[in-house]
């Protein structure tokens, strides 16, 4: 009988250790590939700094009105902090508060095609975007006409940008929403990609 107390203080403190630090998270569709594939697993740590580039977990409902479940979660890449201006021009160069920032996670079909051809284009020549005439162009139900990341959000994109669901859609994510910075494990294939410092 000696044996239960360590047993059950074990089990505790693995529990306190995930209710409060970290998550353990699958990642669902095909939206972070190349750098996370479906059904991957990772860890969400609750308490790290969100960073640009670094990726995310956050809940969905109330974010994408289509996320008609409470506890859907959503992975994907920070691209912009609260206060930046976001300019993203038809060649696939990304600029943040007028600054070049570039997107080495990612291949150059979909810095253009992938992340531009889902927006309103004429034939094969893209246009660029800003927050203020992406929110018009996809009809954001909030923050319509934001020059700037609103304070207490972040502009999320996914990795696999011709498929994904991501902030082109629907806006910011508020952070409360966040569960947490994913990192992949040390030996998954694109961990370099997904664990930013």
């Amino acid at each position: 009988m000696s044996w239960i107390w360590p047993v059950v203080i074990g089990v505790l403190i693995a529990f306190l250790v995930q209710w409060l630090f970290v998550a353990h998270v699958r990642v669902d569709g095909p939206s972070m590939e190349p750098n996370l594939q479906n059904n991957e697993k990772v860890w969400a740590f609750k308490m790290a700094p969100i960073r640009r580039d670094r990726v995310i977990v956050f809940n969905a409902y109330g974010v994408d009105p289509q996320a008609t479940d409470h506890n859907i979660k959503y992975v994907k890449r920070v691209i912009g902090l609260p206060g930046d201006e976001i300019d993203y021009h038809a060649d696939g160069k990304l600029y943040i508060n007028g600054k070049y920032v570039a997107q080495n996670y990612i291949t150059k079909q979909q810095r253009i095609a992938g992340t531009l051809s889902p927006l309103p284009h004429s034939g094969s020549k893209y246009q660029g975007f800003t927050l203020n005439s992406l929110s018009y162009d996809q009809n954001w139900t909030k923050n319509a006409g934001k020059k700037r990341v609103p304070k207490g959000m972040y502009f999320v994109l996914g990795d696999n940008r011709a498929v994904s669901n991501d902030s082109r859609y629907y806006g910011f994510v508020p952070k409360s929403k966040v569960v947490g910075v994913v990192k992949a494990y040390p030996w998954a294939a694109h961990h370099e990609e997904i664990n930013v410092k």
